[in-house]
C-alpha cells in the first residue's frame, strides 16, 4: 500500500508542473523556497491525516448504525453517483466554510491555522502545506455528516478525486479565465485572493469550492483580475517543518502589528474569553 501517497505525489506533479510552466499566473520557479518543508508536508500529513479520518470513519459509522435509520442511509446510497456527488460537495464545503472561517477567528485556533497562511510563494503544492490539527479538524467537520448519511463506496471514491483535485488547482500558480462559474466554482483567483497578505484581502473567501457560499454569508471578495502584491503572514512563522509543527503550542511573543479587523455582526459575538484576530 503507498500509505504516504508517493505514486499519486508524482502523477499530481506530471501535471501540474508542465501546466504552471505554460499557463502560470505569476513568474515562479520550481524549486521555489519552501518547497523542501512542502514535501515534508506532503509525505507527512497524507500518513496522518489517513490514519486520523479512517479512525473517524469507523467511530461515525458505528454510530449511524445506531443513531441514522437504514431507511434513511439506503435512500441516500440508492441516489444516482452523480447527484450523491453533487450533494457531498454542498455538505462538506459547508463545514469547510464555518471550520475555516472558526480557525481566522479564533485565536487559539488561528495559530493552527496560520502555518498554511505563512506560504509566500503558491503553487498546487500549497494544497498539503496545513499543520495536521487544522486538516484533522476540518476534516472531521465536513466529513463527518457524510459518513452518517451513508453515500456510497462509488460516490464517495469520485467525490474525493473531484475535492483533492481541485484544491490542488485552487492553489496552483495558474492563469485560468472561470467566467460566469467563478461564482459556482472556487478559481485559483478567487483562492488567491484568500492568501494574499492584504488589508482588502482578510478574512475573505473562505470556501473551498463553493464561491457562492461566501457571497450568501457576505465574505465574497471580487477582485477582477488584479493579482496580489504578497502572501504570507505578519506572524514569526518558523522556516523549519518541525518549527511549523510546534509553533502553535507556543506562547506568541510579539503580537500582530496589524489593526483588529470589523467583525460581522452576529457570527462571533465579543464574548470574555474569545478574541477576534486579523485573518
Amino acid at each position: 500500500m503507498d500509505i504516504f501517497g508517493i505514486k499519486a505525489l508524482l502523477i499530481c506533479a506530471l501535471i501540474f508542473i508542465p501546466f504552471e510552466h505554460l499557463f502560470a499566473e505569476q513568474p515562479q520557479k520550481v524549486l521555489r523556497k519552501g518547497l523542501d518543508v512542502d514535501l515534508i508536508y506532503v509525505l507527512f500529513n497524507t500518513f496522518v491525516i489517513k490514519a486520523a479520518m479512517a479512525m473517524m470513519a469507523l467511530g461515525t459509522l458505528e454510530a449511524a448504525a445506531i443513531l441514522v435509520p437504514q431507511s434513511v442511509t439506503r435512500a441516500v446510497s440508492g441516489q444516482p453517483i452523480w447527484l450523491q456527488v453533487a450533494e457531498m460537495i454542498l455538505i462538506t464545503d459547508i463545514g469547510v466554510y464555518w471550520a475555516h472561517r472558526a480557525f481566522h477567528k479564533i485565536p487559539a485556533l488561528w495559530k493552527f491555522h496560520a502555518i498554511h497562511h505563512g506560504i509566500e510563494e503558491l503553487d498546487w503544492l500549497g494544497a498539503f502545506h496545513s499543520h495536521p490539527v487544522d486538516a484533522i479538524v476540518t476534516k472531521a467537520i465536513s466529513l463527518t455528516p457524510i459518513y452518517l448519511l451513508g453515500f456510497s463506496d462509488a460516490s464517495l471514491a469520485v467525490f474525493s478525486l473531484i475535492y483533492f483535485g481541485h484544491t490542488m488547482l485552487v492553489h496552483s500558480n495558474l492563469r485560468i479565465a472561470f467566467g460566469p462559474f467563478k461564482w459556482l466554482i472556487a478559481s485559483p483567483q478567487f483562492h488567491r485572493w484568500h492568501h494574499a497578505n492584504q488589508r482588502t484581502a482578510y478574512d475573505k473567501n473562505f470556501a473551498g469550492q463553493l464561491p457562492f457560499l461566501d457571497v450568501i454569508f457576505g465574505t465574497y471578495n471580487a477582485t477582477g483580475n488584479k493579482l496580489p502584491e504578497k502572501y504570507g503572514v505578519d506572524d514569526p512563522i518558523p522556516s523549519s517543518y518541525f518549527g511549523q509543527l510546534g509553533y502553535p503550542f507556543l506562547p506568541h511573543r510579539k503580537p500582530s502589528k496589524r489593526a483588529a479587523p470589523s467583525v460581522e455582526a452576529g457570527w462571533l459575538p465579543d464574548t470574555p474569553g474569545i478574541e477576534h484576530v486579523d485573518r
